[in-house]
């Protein structure tokens, strides 16, 4: 029965659904097609010696270690995904337990929706990757140097690692939030939208001062680090990158206190249009916004560096090099090079899925505010003004901090590329940012689109005359 409850449920919510589909696919595709890599290239025409440094044990074990690095991050993205969905469908948990369903059982129905579409999404991800096994052996062709010999590649040893992995972050995800329903109350449940978050130090300007000078401390030495012990912080990379997380935190919850209290101090600002009601909506998830906008600014930075250094790292030394410099051969640099441009580029995809994911669950948690302002006599044109402010915070920060981030980083990269031989670095460094902060304002209008539609569709917002 409560299979058959879940599959109806899922069939209903296609459209929440949808987007929750679409986040766990991409996991299970971009894990594949890395664990796939090896595969990939043994189907390509290499050199007796392109191949045995393949093989070496070395580059063995550092791809597995960053193997076990993407999972950690695919984890985070998993969990999010599962947190939006159980945003959208609070209510109706509150609604069984009303009508005298227990807490483990409407859990076990929240369960078995995620596995029904974790199985689908893993399907779909794997296929995908299979699908579009072609166009990565064609990034990883150009990286490596070698020609492209299109074919579509499965790999069972891919195929059972990726399931293993991704059946392991669903379980997680699964048990973690089916035990937030179960320990919820109905009330909980259907205010979980209603209640504002309260920052940490909220009315003791002591402990903000703290917040400030912290976050500062804590990026700062990271800084530092980076600049006059980078043999430390490459040895030390993860840790580092955890302070990083930790001091962006900090700072941008300090931002949540300060920047609201400036405004305020200015009633003509504050005052214009709805520029109050925009600033309590930034308030409202003030606490869980800033961490989900450090994570996207702390992979943003380490997805643009990343893809710097892989480029840099294979494109670079294999154009830049003098054959007789003495430098090593420009291949024995590929590997590290595909693994900074493969895994950079999952990072920034990530950051962008965390953003999305954030902002639709915000969206659906704001539609009944929206309906109050047209209520009060707000028309479209002035609700999507606030709209397009919130959303220019919530992807304007994170890419600020990440671009302060990068400019200490690729400053390391830069003296590493140099010191191999590699040329064109200005050039690549200049694209990757100019790239990403395309895609982050493409990323913006289809966000802004796709909460337009969650806000507004169907009168949701707009109240006839």
């Amino acid at each position: 029965m409560y299979l058959k409850l879940a599959l109806g449920n899922v069939r209903r919510s296609l459209k929440d659904y949808s987007v929750f589909f679409a986040t766990l696919a991409f996991a299970a595709c971009l894990l594949y097609s890395f664990s796939a890599s090896g595969d990939y290239l043994a189907a390509m025409a290499l050199t007796e010696r392109q191949r045995a440094t393949l093989g070496s044990q070395q580059l063995n074990t550092v791809m597995s270690a960053f193997s076990v690095f993407v999972v950690i991050v695919f984890a985070f993205l998993v969990s999010y995904g599962f947190r939006f969905i159980l945003r959208r469908r609070k209510r109706e948990f509150a609604l069984y337990a009303i009508l005298g369903m227990d807490g483990p059982h409407v859990s076990r129905i929240l369960r078995y929706e995620g596995f029904l579409v974790g199985a689908a999404s893993f399907a779909a991800g794997v296929a995908a990757g299979v699908v579009f096994s072609p166009y990565f052996m064609l990034l990883e062709a150009y990286v490596f140097g070698v020609t492209w010999a299109p074919a579509l590649v499965f790999s069972t040893g891919s195929f059972l690692w990726t399931l293993g992995c991704f059946a392991a972050l669903v379980a997680v995800a699964c048990v973690s939030s089916g035990r937030v329903v179960s320990r919820s109350t109905p009330a909980a449940l259907f205010s979980a939208d209603r209640r504002p978050e309260r920052l940490l130090g909220e009315g003791r300007p002591w402990a903000q001062r703290l917040q400030l000078v912290g976050g500062a401390v804590l990026v700062a030495a990271v800084w530092a680090t980076v600049l006059l012990q980078p043999g430390m912080f490459l040895a030390m990379l993860l840790p580092f990158g955890i302070v990083a997380l930790a001091g962006t935190y900090l700072l941008f919850r300090s931002l949540a206190h300060r920047v609201p209290a400036w405004l305020r101090r200015h009633p003509r600002r504050y005052l214009s249009g709805l520029t109050c009601f925009t600033v309590r909506q930034v308030e409202a998830k003030a606490s869980s916004s800033a961490m989900a906008m450090a994570m996207v600014c702390v992979l943003l930075a380490c997805g643009v560096c990343m893809v710097v250094a892989g480029l840099a790292f294979s494109v670079g030394i294999r154009d830049g090099v003098d054959p007789s410099a003495g430098i090593a051969d420009p291949f024995a640099w590929a590997p590290i090079g595909f693994i900074g441009l493969f895994y950079g580029i999952a990072f920034l995809l990530s950051a962008m899925a965390v953003l999305a994911l954030q902002q639709l669950s915000e969206a659906a948690d704001s539609a009944a505010r929206y309906r109050v302002l047209a209520d009060l006599g707000a028309d479209d044109a002035m609700m999507g003004r606030s709209l397009r402010s919130q959303l220019a915070v919530y992807f304007g920060v994170p890419l600020t901090g990440a671009l302060l981030h990068d400019a200490v980083g690729l400053t390391l990269i830069y003296l590493l590329a140099m010191g191999v031989g590699a040329g064109g670095f200005g050039a690549m460094a200049g694209a990757t940012v100019a790239g990403v902060v395309a895609f982050m304002a493409l990323y913006y209008a289809v966000t802004y689109a796709e909460c337009r539609r969650i806000l507004f569709a169907g009168g949701a917002a707009r109240r006839e005359a």
